[in-house]
Order: structure tokens, then sequence, then C-alpha cells
């Protein structure tokens, strides 16, 4: 008799709220977008601009990846972008001046990275900074010193190019898998950055589900004080779940140093946001306490499939960030509806 009261007190789920339909939804958002640009452009289902979102959309997803696992814990990092091109300029310093081994190079890149995000779970769990306020802190910080950083050779802010280390350039521009492409798809390049996306998404996923960083990451999001109270050391574990976003932003600016064969100082505005919001429409809530590694892969091709279908249909770059910033509040309003209803 209880059963039956409880059943019929409590709501039914309607398949709108569940997660897997969240991620269908994206999904099938992502194939319209797609289609609808294809059908707009004879330029857009090239193979030449497939590569190009792909491309995009490898070095975007690394960073969403890390902010995903800060956006479960109902926190925010807007440093990701500043810290990435961080990443970037002490990667360049380790190769080009220091004359460190490239893969030693690719290691400072991602430690520095980690390092930063380190140094954020401390100020946000021990000095009790809200992230929001911390983290934009951190990303002035970063900022500046990729400023600093870059005028030690010549004493002015430059990039620092790789030219006389052509083998960091194909850490992404090449393409290991071309033998297996290439006689499926002829001409079609699928670049080794793109393989990088996947692996660290295959990582991340991991962590997700079958670590207790994972577990501990989703419990402090649903509820933190009960996760406190049921003797979880929630400053440590949230101080390692921004270490673990600031080592994908690591990752991320060794990516894009390699793309651009440089290290750009004044390169990562703007990159916070576009991971941010390639998160938010995966279906990770900002409330915490939910998200999936493959809801932000779709958020982020959807990003970039989106950014590229505007700028090939010559939409101005202010009304691309319109468009983008109203499906970002689409999708928290869709987020904050379907909470309501559980």
């Amino acid at each position: 008799m209880m059963a039956t009261a409880e059943t019929t007190l409590k709501p039914k789920q309607s398949i709108l709220q569940s997660s897997a339909a969240q991620k269908l939804l994206a999904f099938a958002a992502l194939i319209v977008i797609f289609i609808v640009f294809s059908l707009l452009s004879p330029f857009f289902a090239t193979p030449e601009n497939i590569v190009g979102i792909l491309l995009a959309t490898a070095v975007n997803g690394v960073l969403a990846l890390g902010v995903t696992f800060i956006i479960i814990t109902a926190g925010i990092d807007l440093s990701v972008g500043t810290v990435m091109t961080l990443s970037a300029v002490m990667t360049g310093l380790a190769v080009t001046i220091a004359g460190l081994p490239v893969p030693v190079g690719i290691v400072v890149g991602i430690l520095t990275g980690a390092a930063v995000g380190l140094f954020n779970g401390v100020i946000i769990s021990r000095m009790r900074i809200p992230p929001f306020i911390a983290t934009l802190g951190t990303m002035m910080i970063a900022r500046g010193l990729a400023l600093v950083l870059a005028t030690i050779e010549t004493g002015t802010i430059k990039p620092i190019y790789f030219n006389d280390t052509p083998i960091f350039r194909q850490i992404t521009m090449s393409s290991i898998l071309a033998p297996l492409i290439e006689p499926i798809i002829p001409g079609f390049n699928f670049p080794n950055a793109v393989l990088i996306l996947f692996i660290a998404a295959l990582i991340a996923a991991f962590i997700l589900a079958k670590t207790v960083l994972g577990r501990y990451a989703i419990a402090m999001g649903s509820n933190e004080e009960a996760t406190r109270l049921s003797g979880v050391n929630v400053a440590n574990w949230k101080t390692a779940v921004y270490a673990l976003g600031g080592t994908f932003s690591g990752l991320a600016g060794v990516m894009i140093a390699s793309r651009l064969n440089s290290a750009q100082p004044a390169l990562g505005v703007g990159y916070e946001l576009e991971a941010i919001a390639a998160v938010v429409i995966g279906g990770t809530s900002l409330s915490g306490g939910e998200g999936t590694i493959l809801g932000t892969i779709i958020g982020a091709f959807i990003i970039s499939t989106l950014t590229n279908g505007l700028r090939i249909m010559n939409v101005p770059q202010e009304w691309q960030f319109v468009v983008t910033g109203l499906i970002v509040i689409l999708a928290v309003y869709l987020d904050i509806l379907r909470r309501r209803r559980l």
C-alpha cells in the first residue's frame, strides 16, 4: 500500500528530463545544424572545412573536459583560456629557448596548467574565496604572466615560434591514422589533434565514472555539506578537481601551440566562455551534481560547427557571439526547467 502511495505521489520523470535524452537532443541539434549549413552553403560540407571544424573542436573540447569536472562540483573556472595560453608560452620557452626535448616541453606545459589549477583549488577550498572571483583573479594573473614571460628573449611581446622544431607541429597537424582513413575517404586528413581529444575524453570519462575523484565530484556538486558530514575531506578533493581541470588546460595549451606552430601570449581570452558553453550545452548542470563527458564533446562540436557555419555564411563576428550567447541561455533555462520537475 505504501509503495502504491509513493508511486502515486512521486512525479513521473518525462523523457526530456533524463540525462540520456538530453544527450540525444544535443546530438540531434548537432545533426540539424550540420544539415542546415550544408544546404545553405556548398563550401560547408567539404573535407577541408570538416577538418577545420575538427581542429577547432579539438582545443575547445579538451578545455571543456576539465571544465566539466569543475562545473559538476557546482564550481566555475574563468581562467582556463589564459591558463591554456600560459601553458603554451611555458612550452615555447622550454623547447625553443631552454632547448629541452619536445617531450619535456610538453610535460612542462601540462604541469604548468596543473599547477595553476592546484592554485585555484587551494584558494577556493582553503581560503573560501568564491570560484567566480578566485578564477577571475587567476585569469588576470595567468594572462599577465604569459605576456611577461613572452618578453624574456626579445624584450618585447612577441609570439614564440617553433620553426626550428618542425616535429612539434606534427604533434597535432600530422595524421597517424592517414594510412587507415585515406583508402576509405580519399583526401580526408584526420589530424592527430582530434585523436588526442578522443583519447583525453576517454580518460576523462573513466575518471568521472570509475574513480573516487569522479564520484566525489558528483557528490560535492549534489550536496557538499552532506558529503563533508559523511567523512569526505571536501577541501582536498575539490582542490584535486581544479588541479585536474588545470591539467586539461595545460594539454590544450600544448595543442594550440602545436597547431599554430607558435605560442601566442595574447591568445586565450574568450576560450573559457566557449568551453563553459560547450559543457552547459552538453547537459552538465550549473547547479552541480550532474554531467557527462559525452555530452561535453557533443556540446563542443555544436559550438565549433555553429561558429564555422556562421563564418562561412559571412555572418559578422559580433552576431556570432549573439547567437552563441542565446544558445547558452536557452541551454541553462532548459536545465532549470528540468530540475524544477524532478
